[in-house]
């Protein structure tokens, strides 16, 4: 498959990759079972992590060598563990904004003894759709690349809006909450002018119904590159000039699949800063995803490493 552009130069000095979206605290509980309607069940454990779309994305491309900056709006109530922890990945956190007088965005995990988990959040500040960033130039100048994934919908065009202004190319990734926060019509607004739309089966397939696509194909219209993962089934990456599909891999008992999907693009993006071939990029980012569910972290590597 002929290589995909534009590209990031392997050597490029400036930060590499500015990620937009969730810095939550996970409450994880764990259950025998989900409880079904109007029965109890008791919780075995409970722990409590540092996740988040965003916040495990640059946790994970910082792991990689990736110089990487975070933009998300927390609360006042956000432990300072966690944001110790930020600081010593080697996170740029000019672009996390504490709001006062609201809590954190917490995620509550159900997880029941398959691994199969069931998922709240109560959004904090990351819940108010008419929200409006006051956006740093100077951050912006100092990045190549912005990536888009969870959050406010008229939040997250702004940041593109201004990223694009500002030069940067732009990756985008709504996850999960496609399903219940965007519009056709921000949608549209949110692929064109992408460069990368990064989504499961499930995603790609709702973001198709709403802009009236029968096929993931014809969203290429609008964004040149798809990159859709399907598990442990593989992942296929959709351009213009074909499509390059790898198979996944299986990891048995794995300790957790929250936060894989994210892992999965943390080393996407190590094989792309470092300019592999596609077909390289996506084996990149099942070998991180494999390594996150076994043991819950990203083995540190060099830049200069292959993928």
């Amino acid at each position: 498959m002929p290589e995909i552009g534009p590209r990031p130069e392997p050597d490029d000095d400036p930060r590499g990759l500015l990620v937009a979206g969730h810095i939550n605290v996970d409450r994880f509980l764990e259950l025998p079972e989900f409880p079904a309607p109007d029965r109890t069940v008791p919780i075995q454990s409970s722990r409590s992590a540092l996740g988040g779309t965003a916040a495990n994305l640059a946790r994970g491309s910082a792991s990689y060598g990736i110089p990487t900056g975070l933009v998300g709006r927390i609360g006042a109530d956000f432990p300072e563990e966690f944001h110790q922890r930020l600081r010593r990945a080697g996170i740029d956190l000019r672009g996390v904004e504490r709001v006062p007088g609201v809590g954190t965005p917490t995620c509550y995990i159900l997880e029941n003894g398959r691994r199969e988990t069931e998922v709240l959040i109560d959004q904090g500040p990351m819940g108010d759709n008419d929200a409006r960033p006051a956006i740093p130039r100077r951050l912006l100048s100092e990045y190549r690349w912005l990536h888009l994934t969870t959050g406010p919908p008229l939040w997250q065009l702004a940041w593109k809006a201004a990223a694009r202004a500002a030069g940067l190319r732009v990756a985008v990734d709504p996850a999960q909450e496609v399903h219940y926060r965007w519009t056709p019509a921000q949608l549209r607004r949110l692929l064109n002018g992408a460069e990368i739309l990064f989504g499961n089966r499930a995603e790609i397939d709702r973001i198709r119904r709403l802009l009236g696509a029968r096929r993931v194909e014809e969203l290429l219209t609008r964004v040149p590159l798809v990159i859709r993962t399907e598990g442990a089934r593989g992942a296929t990456a959709f351009a213009r000039t074909g499509r390059v599909t790898v198979p996944g891999i299986r990891v048995p008992h794995p300790s957790t699949t929250v936060g894989a999907g994210d892992a999965f693009r943390a080393g996407f993006y190590f094989g792309w800063w470092a300019g592999a071939p596609m077909r390289d990029c996506l084996v990149a980012g099942h070998r991180s995803a494999a390594r996150w569910v076994r043991g819950g972290r990203l083995a540190r590597r060099r830049r200069r490493d292959r993928p």
